[in-house]
């Protein structure tokens, strides 16, 4: 075959994106081809920093080149964030996505999942935004190490602060006394969290995390009508009780029109340091049953590891103090896998005005990212 531009470019744009399931050519990925003599090289442009299958595509794209003709194939790996759809009114139009982190109870980590896929996204090069939502037990401050109170530089938006290069916005830094309760009524947390929304500097920002209360309460009824958000995804833990309370916020966010993700599955085993065994301690299987509700896929399964809660306890989580721990790998894993969907949900021709479910529960089946 005649080595040309023309060549290698058809080549490598043929190929299939694992997680759109799109080509390259089709997404607008494959840039810049040049020759020198018979190496090839060239830009692909990614819809994200944050992206699993980096190597299987890139060992693709040199197999496609070399077909091609070339001896040599040199890739520089670039992104163009993909982004939400974003209404006239919008409270942070500069927010590229903004994922909710939901849970039908308190106390199966959903904060933990929150705060450690926030920094696994900031690690790989995206620019994060996590915003405490959970007013009436603010966590991120602790699990940040962050103390102090935001600023304001022009005296009308909020300077957020920022800690392992994510911009963090929480009710705790405003605070006298993290001891202190918030006893407030439900208008005035949802005037609280549009304030933290459209007051606060957050800049252009890849990825904003909102760290829900948990349940289904007035907050995520007021996120669903104020703005688009990219979706949500479910935390849960494998024990019934905990699976009863999570179909619920399943089904409020089916209903209001929240695009489901995924679903992470947190303290799925725990492996015994005496024995080296596996031991499910909650049950199993049960983050699978969510999913299934969900029509979404299970993003992953964490397992119950002690050193997550140290390390948490000491603002230094255990995606930036052991990220090659299992605890550890199995949340970045997760957070690559988000990624990957909120691409995929961006580019689908599923992606269109959300929905609000006035039929009293009859339609089931309202938007869910595929």
């Amino acid at each position: 075959m005649s080595l040309s531009i023309e060549a290698v470019t058809a080549a490598v744009s043929g190929l299939l994106e694992p997680e759109t399931g799109k080509t390259l050519g089709a997404l607008g990925a494959v840039r810049d081809v040049a020759l020198a003599g018979d190496v090839a090289s060239m830009r692909i442009v990614l819809g994200s920093p944050a992206y699993q299958p980096k190597e299987l595509l890139a060992a693709h794209v040199e197999a496609a080149a070399k077909k091609a003709g070339a001896s040599k194939v040199e890739v520089r790996w670039d992104y163009e964030m993909t982004r939400r759809a974003v209404q006239a009114d919008d409270p942070c139009p500069e927010v590229a996505n903004i994922v909710l982190v939901m849970s039908g109870k308190g106390g199966v980590g959903k904060s933990t999942v929150a705060t450690n896929l926030s920094l696994a996204l900031a690690r790989a090069g995206a620019k994060v935004g996590l915003l405490d939502a959970d007013m009436y037990g603010p966590s991120i401050p602790t699990m940040l190490g962050v103390n102090g109170r935001p600023v304001s530089a022009d005296g009308q938006k909020f300077l957020p602060l920022e800690r392992f290069g994510m911009k963090l916005m929480s009710l705790g830094f405003m605070l006298e006394d993290s001891k202190q309760a918030v006893v407030w009524r439900g208008p005035m947390l949802q005037g609280a969290l549009l304030q933290f929304l459209k007051d606060v500097d957050w800049g252009k920002l890849d990825y904003l995390v909102l760290d829900l209360p948990p349940g289904t309460g007035d907050i995520a009824l007021t996120i669903s009508q104020k703005l688009r958000c990219t979706g949500a995804i479910i935390v849960t833990t494998p024990q019934e009780v905990a699976l009863q309370d999570v179909y619920k916020s399943v089904s409020m966010a089916q209903k209001v029109g929240i695009p489901i993700l995924g679903v992470v599955e947190n303290e799925s085993w725990f492996v015994c340091g005496e024995c080296n065994a596996r031991h499910e301690l909650f049950g199993k299987g049960g983050g699978q049953l969510v999913a299934e509700q969900a029509e979404a896929p299970l993003l992953g399964q964490i397992p119950l590891d002690p050193s997550v809660r140290a390390w948490g306890d000491a603002g230094t989580p255990i995606v930036e103090s052991a990220p090659d721990s299992i605890a550890g790998k199995a949340l970045t894993e997760v957070a690559y896998k988000l990624a990957g969907r909120i691409t995929a949900h961006n580019l689908s021709r599923e992606n269109t005005a959300p929905l609000i479910d006035r039929s009293g529960g009859k339609n089931r089946h309202l938007p869910v990212a595929r």
